[in-house]
């Protein structure tokens, strides 16, 4: 029987990416996003490769929007093998002159969502023995100056999923984090800045990165072998190890990166 996948925030980036990269492996795929029209494209190129693909619009920051989203998973597919939280938004500014609620709308969204939807999803994830899958990042691992707002998210997702992993040891559930480092997307265009828009550019060259296929790719390898970790990318790596190591100076070196980067809130 083939499995069917929820993806959150699949609409564009790595949430688009690997709804087609479980699609053209025979996945069957329900899809959330708020931007429903951009969903519904994705799921056009999903249905060339002979699956059935559904969407649903949905805002994961809102619990009862994540209940009816896993609802009506169930009523079309009445399984669930494999969930990805993968909804997510950034922030790009100095965290005095961020409002608290820019701070808490990405707090909602990245940690809250995956709360939601784990939490709905898991009765049914138990049945299956499926998988959990968390679209973290290096900013969980390592805090990054002017993202505090998105650090202390993916900080507490991880947090959140090796506690639920530890939980559900004997279980047959797995449990996966994935960070996927710098990686060509559209969440730097739509991070938030101090007055809470949209900063629309990148401050990054995003030619340079990782494209989201090829992480997409990287993910689904790591699910086909029920991993625990995957942290993407030589520089995500590094972060990684080194900031275990020399802490203090990754400060210095993290903040001269970061400070270094087009309109940087940080002082050379």
């Amino acid at each position: 029987m083939n499995k069917v996948v929820i993806i959150t925030g699949a609409s564009s980036g790595i949430g688009r990416a690997l709804a087609l990269e479980f699609a053209k492996n025979g996945h069957h795929l329900s899809l959330c996003a708020r931007n429903l029209t951009a969903l519904q494209e994705v799921a056009n190129f999903c249905n060339t490769y002979g699956i059935y693909c559904e969407i649903f619009q949905a805002d994961v920051s809102k619990k009862e929007e994540c209940e009816k989203f896993i609802d009506f998973t169930i009523q079309k597919f009445n399984q669930i093998d494999v969930l990805i939280n993968n909804a997510g938004i950034s922030m790009r500014a100095l965290f005095e002159d961020c409002s608290l609620e820019d701070f808490e709308k990405v707090m909602n969204i990245n940690f809250w969502g995956t709360v939601y939807c784990t939490k709905y999803a898991l009765p049914y994830l138990l049945q299956t023995k499926g998988q959990v899958i968390g679209i973290s990042s290096i900013a969980g691992y390592r805090g990054l100056p002017a993202r505090t707002g998105y650090s202390a998210s993916k900080f507490a997702m991880n947090g959140f999923l090796e506690s639920l992993r530890t939980e559900l040891l004997y279980t047959g559930v797995n449990v996966m984090t994935v960070a996927p480092g710098f990686t060509a997307s559209n969440i730097r265009n739509t991070a938030l800045d101090g007055k809470g828009n949209m900063q629309k550019e990148s401050p990054l060259n995003e030619k340079e990165l990782m494209s989201s296929e090829e992480c997409a790719k990287w993910i689904y390898k790591a699910y086909q072998k029920r991993k625990r970790n995957l942290v993407l990318t030589t520089q995500g790596k590094l972060t990684v190890f080194l900031n275990k190591i020399f802490p203090n100076w990754m400060d210095k070196k993290v903040y001269e990166h970061f400070a270094n980067e087009a309109d940087s809130p940080l002082k050379k």
